[in-house]
């Protein structure tokens, strides 16, 4: 019989990230997995946030916020990394690295990582430039075909029983 192996074996302990600080060098912050508490008040936060955000209700029975844990998020996700990412960064970027560690910390890696490389939530549709975008780079292939494409057969026809009526009849 096979044993369990060591959660370590297969567990990411901490995401590296590369970030622009505000004097432009790129530096590499590790951000470390959260304490067992920290994790669990991060989950609750998110969960609720979400739920909130997909139009539902909190919970009756749910303690509410205050407002120091909804303050507190980005630290709790960001660990030791907050203070130095606080003060060498500019806000989009802090924000897309506190982003990027709390779906780490609530869903995987995996996630995070779509997150990293596209700034959107993970299943949210792009927004409407980059659709638009993309669909001017289909059209400009479109224009090469040298093919007309064929006319509309809708409506009345030149030679149409109706329209020779209509001309014999004045």
């Amino acid at each position: 019989m096979a044993g369990f192996e060591a959660l370590d074996a297969f567990l990411d302990d901490y995401l590296d990230l590369p970030v622009p600080g505000k004097d432009g060098q790129v530096r590499t912050y590790r951000i470390e997995d959260p304490a067992a508490e920290d994790g669990i008040r991060i989950e609750r936060i998110t969960s609720l946030a979400a739920r909130l955000a997909a139009g539902g209700e909190a919970p009756a029975n749910a303690e509410v916020l205050d407002d120091e844990e909804e303050l507190d998020l980005y630290r709790l996700c960001l660990g030791d990394a907050y203070q130095p990412l606080i003060t060498e960064v500019k806000w989009s970027a802090f924000k897309h690295v506190a982003l990027t560690a709390m779906f780490w910390v609530t869903t995987d890696k995996d996630t995070a990582e779509e997150f990293w490389k596209s700034g959107q939530h993970p299943g949210k549709a792009p927004n409407r430039a980059t659709r638009r975008q993309a669909k001017r780079a289909s059209s400009a292939s479109d224009g090469a075909n040298s093919t007309k494409r064929q006319a509309s057969t809708s409506g009345t026809k030149a030679g149409s029983k109706a329209r020779k009526r209509a001309a014999t009849a004045r």
